[in-house]
């Protein structure tokens, strides 16, 4: 027999992987994602209400511009709106204060709440965290001004 004629038996290495060992495999990777994901899904819930007080912070130093270049806060009737559209009656209005209306929405897309006269002071901004109901904890907690 010549070259050609001669067979060689397949190496162990040559076969690849076996089913138990991908299986493993797939339990070591469900374990991991079983572990971590509430971690990361907690951390980007936290991001939400962190973002929400630094938007309501931010807001809140447009609401006093607003009210130095017009000697008043916004009425509950005009709202946030007085910061992008002027107001019929307001004279000294140098806006807009706020380019876009998105700016106004908390970051589950509701609009934030203004009550003027405010309960904890000169006007109350909050929003209602990710249930929209008043109270709660967590990721359902309100973000408010006061």
């Amino acid at each position: 027999m010549g070259y050609f004629g001669k067979r060689y038996p397949k190496k162990r290495s040559d076969s690849g992987f076996t089913l138990t060992e991908l299986l493993v495999v797939l339990v070591i990777l469900g374990l991991l994602s079983a572990l971590i994901a509430p971690q990361v899904i907690k951390y980007l819930t936290k991001a939400k209400s962190d973002t929400a007080g630094l938007q309501i912070k931010n807001i809140m130093s447009i609401l006093d511009l607003y009210n130095i270049d017009t000697g008043r806060y916004p009425t509950e009737n005009e709202g946030l709106k007085a910061l992008i559209e002027k107001p019929a009656d307001t004279e000294f209005w140098d806006g807009p204060y706020i380019q876009k209306q998105e700016m106004l929405l908390d970051p589950w897309r509701r609009e934030y709440l203004y009550k003027f006269p405010g309960a904890h002071g000169p006007y109350d901004l909050y929003s209602l965290g990710a249930d929209g109901a008043e109270g709660g904890k967590g990721e359902n907690k309100d973000s408010t001004s006061w």
